[in-house]
């Protein structure tokens, strides 16, 4: 469990980390430089889930060898089984990584929504659901690995 004391806005007690896989952590099938270290480190704290349309049918074997579960959707209603999958988790102890239109749902629902802006860019009302944005991936995580990062983002 990741424990984040935001003064004046709230305590943040995150078990999942949520995230989406093409144009968050993944770009054109590939996995971001950084990400597998990074999530390899966060999974001592969370446990990692990803959450995929799987566009380029790469996701399996880019993610090989890094604890997550993974989850690929059927292509149709995407975002509601996207929010689905963490109300089941518990809104409340979650934590969504997203830059997609299908992520906007479980960015919004989450108690912490990062929006990331990446190559692929980010859906303009996915950015609008998230409580912070980030220009990629590795800024995302390295907010939960330095979490007077996010304090310092989110207080008022």
């Amino acid at each position: 469990m990741l424990h984040i004391a935001v003064p004046t806005h709230k305590i943040l007690q995150l078990e999942h980390l949520v995230l989406d896989f093409n144009g968050t952590l993944a770009c054109d099938g590939a996995l971001c430089v950084g990400v597998k270290g990074r999530l390899d480190d966060l999974g001592k704290q969370l446990r990692i889930h990803v959450v995929t349309a799987d566009t380029f049918g790469k996701a399996r074997s880019a993610l090989e060898g890094i604890q997550c579960e993974i989850l690929v959707l059927e292509s149709a209603q995407q975002a509601d089984s996207k929010l689905a999958y963490v109300e089941k988790l518990g809104v409340d102890k979650c934590v969504c990584i997203g830059n997609g239109r299908n992520d906007c749902l479980m960015l919004k629902a989450a108690t912490l929504g990062i929006a990331v802006i990446g190559r692929e860019g980010v859906a303009i009302e996915t950015l609008l659901a998230a409580d912070i944005a980030v220009p990629d991936v590795v800024a995302a995580l390295d907010l939960l690995r330095n979490p007077l990062r996010l304090v310092a983002t989110l207080r008022d």
